[in-house]
């Protein structure tokens, strides 16, 4: 008597989407490309400069060279006040981010109100770019390094207050719970049960805070904030190329050691 073979039966191909998840990417992506084509039609660029965008480029190369080192004893200074602009605006922001993330993290916010007020801020600083901000404290205190160091702290809030207060969020419990238990006041229990596990944290947001705020204090003097940024802008309007070329590398050499400094310090808390 014979056995019958085993019908051989293959599995279905294994498709990571659905058919229905495949339509829904399909459609997201057709429409991303329709948005894009209908904001550049909506742009009026005139495409024809792109023609010749090359030849302008390397034009302006050969005009900033050789750099015009001797302009570098000018620039010192200013190049000097722009790292302390970022350096204290990073600092006043640590003072402001810390107790508005405590707010805005919802286990450690005392009610709903402080929590909408907590956000709020958060929101209102990243919605404001530093320059907007910068503008308005030039208003405020007039043209100098106090406008920029309060520009970068007010456009930082929203960024380390905001990581922070996520961070707060996903902390272990069972060490508030173990301060509680002892009787600790509300103040205990945030600075012995919470802050503890998000310095970490804290400590590598604010390294990487402050290396972008070096950044972007090098464009603070175009609107009168200090720092390098008013030469750089007589510069570049007085068609000084050399100059520019001093100021670019010299900035690039700051932004350089910040990137170091940040990576050190980011390696040691690790």
């Amino acid at each position: 008597m014979t056995v019958a073979a085993p019908i051989a039966t293959h599995p279905d191909i294994w498709r990571k989407f659905s058919p229905v998840q495949t339509l829904v990417r399909y459609c997201w992506f057709v429409g991303i490309v329709f948005l894009a084509v209908w904001s550049i039609r909506h742009l009026d660029i005139p495409w024809e400069y792109f023609l010749d965008a090359h030849v302008q480029a390397a034009d302006l190369f050969v005009r900033m060279y050789p750099p015009d080192w001797d302009h570098f004893e000018v620039i010192f200074n200013p190049l000097i006040e722009t790292i302390h602009i970022a350096t204290l605006g990073t600092v006043v922001t640590i003072v402001i981010a810390l107790p508005v993330a405590f707010l805005a993290a919802r286990n450690t916010t005392p009610n709903a109100a402080a929590w909408f007020i907590g956000r709020f801020i958060l929101v209102a600083s990243r919605s404001i770019n530093t320059v907007v901000w910068a503008l308005i404290f030039v208003a405020i205190f007039g043209p100098g390094p106090v406008a920029g160091i309060w520009a970068v702290a007010f456009r930082s809030i929203g960024f380390m207050g905001k990581l922070i207060a996520e961070s707060i969020e996903e902390i272990d419990v069972g060490a508030v719970e173990a301060t509680e238990a002892t009787g600790a006041s509300r103040l205990q229990v945030l600075l012995i049960g919470v802050l503890p596990q998000v310095l970490p944290v804290i400590y590598g947001t604010t390294v990487y805070r402050w290396d972008i705020n070096i950044r972007e204090s090098t464009v603070l003097g175009f609107v009168g904030a200090g720092g390098i940024g008013i030469q750089l802008y007589s510069s570049i309007n007085q068609f000084h190329w050399s100059e520019v070329a001093v100021m670019l590398l010299s900035i690039f050499g700051v932004v350089i050691f910040s990137e170091y400094i940040s990576a050190v310090v980011r390696k040691r808390i690790t």
